[in-house]
């Protein structure tokens, strides 16, 4: 899959035969959904099939929303996309200016002139252009004007799968990874770097890494512990990892720490992916230190026990 980070960077000779646009937050089952047409279509045509996506998310910035957060970053959107037999994914920086293109301009200068569109795919209630102006009856009319094929994902096939973004951060804000992850299609991903910590994990006995996540743009689960998997040197390794404030020890600001099972190694400086796989508990404040190392055994027992169940 090749990534282009602009529509200006898009410099491919042959028109794209087949498109589709969205913000594709979270590449959950809906979102795969629309792929899997895409690569249908494509196959006996012997065509292409691209991804037109926008960042920052254009409510963030029309709303100014910053309290909407993401599924994925979009190095992540990247890491999901390419699994899924995606020929380009084009990323269009969204701004002011962009955002004030009429539904005619965006398909003209968008669409047609930059990526020779030749069949646009689409969900049922797509909008687009300036205020969100454009829709489906008009895209038919210009399909017509500009010599494009035009299919609409119909609202039955969305129906069916019946997930959303708008659905899976409900789902993450309340600690429902099993949830979330059905209607991802795969186990919930934070990224980010080791960083160094308080150390109290290790006085404890009980080491962890604590992951700088880009909270402004990335949502974070509810606070609790969870029961996660990375890879480190393509290996699977197993942990517990905790959302939280630290109450116990007077925590002052939010921190994602992972306690790895069965793990010895310096991490500090590395970028790490972490999948989350279940919750196990609240956040709690505990009477002592003492008394968070006896919960802290506990968690990792009922951890193994379920890791096992699964396996």
């Amino acid at each position: 899959m090749k990534v282009h980070h602009s529509i200006k960077n898009f410099t491919e000779k042959k028109p794209l035969t087949i498109l589709t646009i969205g913000t594709f937050d979270g590449v959950h089952i809906g979102h795969q959904k629309i792929i899997e047409r895409l690569n249908q279509l494509k196959i006996p045509i012997e065509g292409k099939s691209a991804i037109l996506t926008f960042f920052p998310h254009p409510r963030r910035l029309l709303h100014n929303n910053n309290e909407l957060k993401m599924l994925t970053t979009i190095d992540e959107k990247i890491q999901l996309l390419e699994k899924f037999g995606l020929d380009h994914l084009i990323i269009e920086p969204f701004t002011k200016e962009f955002s004030q293109l009429t539904a005619e301009e965006f398909v003209k200068n968008v669409l047609i002139d930059h990526l020779k569109t030749k069949k646009l795919i689409i969900g049922y209630d797509h909008r687009f252009g300036k205020n969100r102006e454009g829709d489906f009856e008009q895209l038919q009319k210009y399909s017509e004007i500009f010599d494009f094929g035009l299919e609409q994902i119909p609202v039955q096939d969305i129906d069916d799968v019946a997930v959303s973004s708008t659905k899976i951060r409900k789902a993450l804000l309340d600690g429902d990874l099993i949830k979330a992850n059905t209607y991802l299609g795969y186990n919930y991903l934070l990224t980010g770097e080791v960083v160094k910590g308080k150390g109290l994990g290790r006085k404890i006995k009980f080491p962890t890494i604590n992951i700088q996540v880009d909270k402004d743009h990335k949502l974070i689960p509810k606070t609790g512990v969870y029961i996660v998997k990375t890879s480190i040197d393509k290996k699977n390794v197993f942990g517990i990892m905790n959302i939280g404030f630290r109450p116990t020890v007077n925590g002052k600001y939010q921190t994602v720490e992972v306690h790895l099972l069965d793990f010895q190694g310096n991490l500090y400086g590395k970028k790490i992916q972490i999948e989350i796989l279940n919750r196990l508990r609240d956040e709690q404040k505990f009477n002592s230190v003492e008394t968070l190392t006896q919960q802290i055994q506990k968690d990792e027992l009922l951890a193994r026990k379920w890791l096992k169940k699964q396996n």
